[in-house]
């Protein structure tokens, strides 16, 4: 039963996520895009442009871990076609380096406590590598 109730709040946060993602896809200036650089706690969305990439990225804690959840969508794909889900599991201090299109990067970090997520400088060290899948 604690598993399904982990799969729904993990679908429940995905589809919020996406409805975020639609909200701010909406043609707009860029500068009314939201941006929200974090730290955040679980389930709360960084909001990002890196290139002409629209970025949400939020973490549900599980087992001492951050499971994270990056959604990718082209800025000028109004019908969000080109949205790509990424998820990778961090121990605490991990960083995670997303390259994307034209040399811009994304880099991610699991807080100390696993408590927090934030976009760190791409300078850092990255301590020890990211499990590939969550359990």
């Amino acid at each position: 039963m604690k598993s399904s109730t982990r799969i729904q709040l993990t679908r429940l946060a995905a589809a919020g996520a996406i409805i975020a993602f639609t909200a701010a896809s909406i043609p707009a200036r860029s500068e009314d895009r939201p941006v929200h650089l974090g730290p955040v706690g679980p389930l709360e969305p960084i909001m990002t442009t890196v290139g002409d990439k629209d970025v949400i990225a939020f973490f549900r804690l599980g087992d001492g871990h951050c499971n994270i959840y990056v959604v990718l969508n082209d800025r000028t794909d109004a019908s969000n076609h080109s949205a790509a889900q990424v998820r990778v599991s961090l121990s605490p201090r991990q960083i995670v380096h997303f390259d994307i299109a034209d040399h811009n990067t994304l880099d991610l970090k699991c807080g100390n406590d696993a408590g927090t997520l934030a976009i760190v400088e791409e300078n850092q060290h990255i301590v020890g590598s990211p499990r590939s899948v969550f359990q």
